[in-house]
């Protein structure tokens, strides 16, 4: 079976995809110095192969709309970790879920238009049941963005 991502340029394939899905193969393959050709082949297999999904629209941000966000982990009680995560469903500020390893067990991405807003919304995750505890942390840029 032929392994996926095989070598540096499938890496920089990607990147260029991640930067631009809709670039043109050609365009691709004069940042990469490599045949059109082989841009198109490695797309396919790496499509095949499952490491390509799909394509998506990133839309662009209400430049008028500031947001602070925040990065919260979750210790939580481990028998009531899939109702601790549903009930995180109801929060529209909360962007991202994930469950981790490690001293805690989930990791959040929350926005808000205000500082003040994200200090409630912990208050108000602290008080669901099994929550034991949380840490916070405050993004201060974005270095890049992949999603």
């Amino acid at each position: 079976m032929d392994k996926a991502i095989r070598d540096e340029l499938d890496r920089q394939l990607i990147a260029q995809l991640q930067f631009n899905a809709r670039a043109k193969t050609s365009d691709i393959a004069k940042k990469l110095g490599i045949a059109r050709t082989t841009v198109h082949e490695r797309i396919a297999r790496l499509e095949r192969m499952g490491y390509i999904k799909g394509y998506t629209v990133q839309l662009a941000e209400d430049p008028g709309r500031q947001h602070v966000e925040a990065l919260v982990m979750i210790e939580v009680h481990q028998q009531q970790g899939k109702q601790i995560a549903d009930k995180l469903k109801d929060f529209p500020e909360v962007k991202l879920c994930l469950a981790i390893n490690g001293e805690y067990d989930l990791h959040l991405s929350v926005e808000a238009p205000q500082l003040e807003d994200i200090d409630e919304i912990i208050d108000e995750i602290a008080l669901i049941p099994g929550v034991r505890r949380t840490q916070t942390s405050l993004v201060l840029g974005r270095k890049f963005d992949r999603r």
